[in-house]
């Protein structure tokens, strides 16, 4: 075994830990603060994140034996990527792994808009039947536009497909000719807006994806639209969301994530045309094993000086 020491801070699935074990000496500090964070990370060659542990330039400067940091998923947006650079620590994370599970719920979402699903549990749990009240409407024939057509966005798609509707496909990073490949009718962004009845976010958060959906994107869009974020929250101004939703532009919308997590007992999430969900897109059993496994996979590549799958930076 080498000397290598890995340090996890939000959890890690055992099949994960088991992989580094026979490698490293591996310390699972669940929930450790900020400050401590900052009192032991001089000690570790690797660390491994999910979304709660902020990676700051501070985390940097203290941790003078880092050389790979592991997002065991996909965003990296709680990792600063300017100061890893900087103090030449690799970044990796695993991109694949949890795919099927956020598409899923993006699915899931979709359909408990559609068809009323978390309003007729509610009135049936109160002793209520509301059948003539609650009329739904079907995904089949109707249209959806994917922003993001990478692993998530993809695996949505396919599913979107087999239920009838029809897909189209925005990415910047990718060719009309990729996005057709991949299933997709290519569509700028304007035309995605004018022709969608369900919009669906698979992308990161980035400077340019701030608030993309702002009150201006959104009068872009058709009268009745559906919105679903299982990405970042901050991709969407969850203010102009909450008056489009008031004045019926918005039918409806299915969030996963917030600007501020938790979100507490908002309007936007208390508001009877919202599905809301606790950031649990990528909390399958099937999907933390796979980013288990790929992070520690990658994790242990890094250090060894191996070709990585998923370097960040």
């Amino acid at each position: 075994m080498s000397n290598w020491k890995v340090l996890i801070t939000d959890g890690l699935s055992s099949k994960g830990q088991n992989i580094l074990s026979a490698a490293c000496q591996v310390d699972d500090k669940n929930d450790i603060s900020a400050e401590d964070l900052l009192k032991v990370i001089g000690e570790y060659d690797a660390l491994i994140v999910r979304s709660r542990t902020k990676v700051t330039p501070e985390v940097f400067e203290a941790a003078k034996k880092l050389k790979v940091v592991g997002r065991a998923g996909v965003g990296v947006d709680n990792i600063n990527l300017a100061a890893a650079a900087a103090h030449n620590v690799r970044v990796v994370n695993a991109p694949k792994s949890t795919s099927v599970a956020v598409a899923e719920l993006a699915l899931s979402l979709m359909l408990a808009l559609a068809h009323s699903i978390t309003t007729s549990d509610a009135s049936m749990k109160s002793g209520q039947w509301l059948k003539k009240e609650l009329k739904g409407v079907e995904l089949d024939g109707k249209t959806l536009g994917i922003i993001g057509t990478g692993n998530i966005g993809s695996a949505l798609a396919k599913r979107a497909v087999a239920m009838g509707m029809t897909v189209l496909g925005y990415d910047k990073l990718r060719t009309s000719d990729e996005i057709r490949s991949l299933g997709f009718e290519p569509v700028s962004l304007d035309e995605l807006y004018a022709r969608s009845d369900y919009i669906s976010l698979h992308i990161p958060l980035t400077d340019e994806s701030r608030n993309m959906i702002n009150g201006q994107t959104i009068a872009q869009m058709k009268r009745g639209v559906r919105i679903i974020c299982t990405a970042r929250g901050n991709i969407i101004d969850e203010t102009a969301l909450l008056a489009a939703l008031e004045s019926g532009q918005v039918a409806g919308v299915g969030l996963d994530v917030y600007a501020k997590e938790p979100p507490g007992l908002t309007a936007l999430v208390a508001h009877p045309k919202v599905v809301a969900t606790p950031h649990i897109g990528a909390q399958t059993a099937e999907a933390q094993v796979r980013a288990a496994e790929d992070i520690a996979s990658e994790i242990l590549a890094a250090l060894r000086g191996e070709p990585l799958r998923w370097k960040v930076v």
